[in-house]
């Protein structure tokens, strides 16, 4: 029997922790697509059995260990190894549809000033469109020049990035960890020049895991919120949200240990500042504005709205 060669354009980037259970179901997934990725998983420092279960049952999928849980950053070392154009990422409850990766190719070589293609999320057994993609797709910043909505945020586990561009921007900020830090990468990205695309054609499988902390997610999306502002937006913002990350804190009762490393924080933000183009801007006020439309007539979502992470 003849083994395919792997995709010579686009590899997939996993990052897990502690989830193998999960982890080998997607991998099995994503090793039975048609366009045969190369598949690279991060393992941010799994307890568990994780690594030891991958390699012995999946030897052609190559295992990067993080040596502790780096969040968000888990992806940069699997990137680091990556040898082809471009590279999509999902995390271990997630997985791409068959041709999904070989379209994103088409549409990357096609569209050279698109940097990141982000794809239609199907949620559980029934496959419904995830909310935020059902508003990507109603962007108020239109599709003029594109394949698809252009965007200023995108969705970390769920988009293909041109993987020079990746590296170029740096990936994601260790300091974040996660939640939320998609948004300093998409700022980074629209400031490189490059487009960021919702595509419907591309299919995300998404069941979500039960291990979760809503807690500690809040409170790392409202710390992170303030960081990414000093990092990338103007003054007022970044004060705006430094406030609204101690109003979370004191509501949680942790005012005092993240209020601390929140305000620790400001020394570093503030040494990297460098605030986007007016360009950037105006396109997050048109999103804003089409934001507080939505608001005004009710109509609530899950996970962000047009930004997905902004």
């Amino acid at each position: 029997m003849q083994t395919k060669a792997p995709h010579p354009r686009i590899s997939v980037v996993v990052l897990t922790y502690n989830r193998a259970g999960e982890l080998l179901t997607t991998l099995e997934r994503l090793l039975a697509l048609p366009e045969n990725p190369p598949i690279i998983v991060a393992d941010n420092g799994s307890t568990d059995t994780t690594v030891a279960l991958v390699e012995a049952r999946y030897p052609s999928v190559r295992v990067v260990e993080c040596n502790g849980n780096l969040g968000a950053a888990g992806r940069n070392h699997a990137v680091a190894c990556v040898e082809t154009d471009y590279v999509a990422f999902c995390d271990d409850d997630t997985w791409w549809g068959p041709g999904s990766l070989e379209r994103a190719v088409q549409l990357l070589d096609a569209w050279p000033r698109v940097g990141v293609l982000n794809a239609r999320v199907a949620v559980g057994a029934d496959n419904t469109t995830d909310p935020t993609c059902a508003l990507m797709r109603a962007s108020p910043l239109g599709r003029v020049g594109l394949p698809g909505p252009s965007l200023i945020g995108l969705m970390a586990g769920a988009c293909v990035f041109r993987a020079a561009l990746y590296r170029e921007i740096g990936g994601y900020e260790p300091r974040l960890f996660i939640g939320g830090e998609e948004a300093l990468v998409s700022l980074d990205v629209l400031a490189s020049g490059h487009a960021i695309v919702y595509c419907e054609q591309l299919t995300l499988h998404h069941h979500p895991s039960p291990v979760r902390d809503s807690a500690l997610r809040r409170r790392m999306l409202a710390r992170n919120a303030a960081w990414v502002a000093w990092l990338r937006l103007p003054l007022g913002e970044a004060l705006s949200a430094t406030v609204r990350a101690l109003d979370v804190f004191a509501w949680e009762g942790t005012l005092m240990r993240d209020g601390t490393e929140l305000l620790a924080g400001l020394a570093w933000t503030v040494r990297e500042r460098r605030v986007v183009p007016r360009s950037i801007l105006a396109m997050r006020d048109r999103v804003r504005a089409a934001e507080r439309n939505l608001d005004a007539s009710a109509t609530t979502t899950v996970g962000g709205k047009f930004d997905a992470s902004i």
